[in-house]
């Protein structure tokens, strides 16, 4: 590697290094580092904000090092707040390894699947007495564990903290020492257990680990980070054409900041883009429609990002309407639109169905609804809020005997 190389690497998306010294060192001893990245499989998509991670690991990963990816299945079972005060329900094995394979099959969308060491937690814990965990806890004292600011912040107000939870950055420590992990990644939200791996490798007599932080993601609402249960989130699995109409709803304050953590786009022509908006000389809507363009290629293919840009110009510039809508079959032309929305998959529930529909998001032929019924027919248009589409699809009704 270049000293360029190693720059770039250790400077683009990057929030923070422990300890950035030590790390260019080994890169330019060019010795193979582990890369330790775990999830938990709590839930099972992944979104932009991962994505950072992800991309980053990536880089490392075609220079040659080795990723391992720890699936978190045993402490799925704990629950950790992770910065958001609440904790996680406790998951049944087959929860977490249908969540797991979602996950995955999404993480290797970005990450090299043949190159990448999958581990499970439940290799090393399940082997685990309680004079293991024990032993384990001795190493810690609750005054470093109170450190962590979440729990800091819900034990000055008074709010209940697990013992299991005050477990789990210590199991997540032990992670580091079971793979031997050269460096860990996390986001900056992730600092206090990074640092709690890197401090357990020390006191075993392994080398300590290096902490690469990457920026947080802010959401599509420009305000918190982006976050699946806050709805600010753009999902890596998500058709594109529904990826490239998110994109189109980031605020342009935010514009320079995808650009930089999300793509490949050089330094010199994001430089170029913030004098382009500072001088007002460039629609912000062009430099979105670039953006959805370079992710779509990422996570599918440059014809999809055609054809989804061809599709967004289509129907929301020149407001004509898509040719692949989703069918909505039915018998009847009286329709329950909350059924007919959740069984074509146009919505994910009927709360989510009855809430749209009082919020007018929902179009039939055109026109808001305002009541859970509508009369339709064959062919009738099925517009859900500015992404989604459906096609009365009239099926003749069965008769018996015939």
């Amino acid at each position: 590697m270049t000293k360029q190389d190693i720059d770039y690497i250790l400077r683009r998306g990057v929030a923070e290094i422990i300890v950035k010294e030590e790390l260019e060192a080994g890169l330019r001893a060019g010795k193979k580092l582990r890369l330790k990245e775990g999830f938990d499989p709590s839930f099972p998509d992944i979104h932009l904000g991962h994505m950072v991670t992800l991309r980053k690991l990536r880089q490392f990963q075609e220079l040659g090092h080795q990723i391992v990816l720890i699936v978190a299945d045993w402490t799925a079972q704990i629950g950790d707040p992770s910065g958001v005060s609440v904790t996680r329900p406790m998951l049944t094995m087959a929860q977490v390894q249908a969540n797991a394979h979602t996950y995955m099959e999404q993480f290797f969308k970005v990450v090299d699947r043949e190159r990448t060491e999958v581990r499970w937690q439940s290799e090393w814990f399940g082997k685990f007495d309680l004079g293991d965990i024990i032993r384990l806890t001795a190493r810690f004292t609750v005054a470093q564990l109170l450190a962590r600011e979440d729990f800091s912040k819900r034990y000055n107000a008074g709010q209940s903290i697990s013992l299991t939870e005050l477990l789990y950055p210590l199991l997540q420590a032990y992670d580091s020492v079971a793979v031997q992990s050269d460096v860990e990644f996390g986001g900056t939200d992730q600092k206090f257990n990074l640092l709690m791996g890197r401090e357990l490798q020390s006191m075993v007599g392994q080398r300590p680990q290096q902490c690469f932080m990457v920026s947080l993601l802010v959401g599509t609402d420009g305000v918190k980070k982006m976050s699946k249960s806050l709805g600010n989130y753009i999902g890596v699995a998500e058709p594109p054409e529904q990826i490239y109409g998110k994109i189109m709803s980031v605020p342009d304050s935010l514009l320079l900041n995808y650009f930089e953590l999300l793509t490949d786009v050089p330094d010199a022509e994001l430089a170029g883009f913030r004098e382009a908006l500072k001088g007002q000389s460039v629609n912000p809507m062009e430099l979105k429609k670039r953006l959805a363009r370079e992710l779509i290629t990422q996570l599918y293919s440059e014809k999809e990002a055609a054809a989804a840009d061809e599709h967004f110009t289509k129907v929301f510039q020149k407001r004509e309407m898509p040719s692949d809508m989703v069918p909505v079959p039915t018998h009847s032309s009286h329709i329950d639109l909350r059924h007919e929305l959740v069984s074509s998959g146009l919505v994910g529930s009927t709360s989510e169905a009855v809430r749209l529909i009082r919020q007018g998001a929902v179009k039939v032929s055109g026109k808001p609804v305002t009541t859970f019924y509508a009369d339709v027919e064959d062919g009738t248009p099925i517009q859900v809020g500015k992404l989604r589409w459906g096609r009365v699809q009239f099926i003749p009704p069965v008769i018996p005997g015939t």
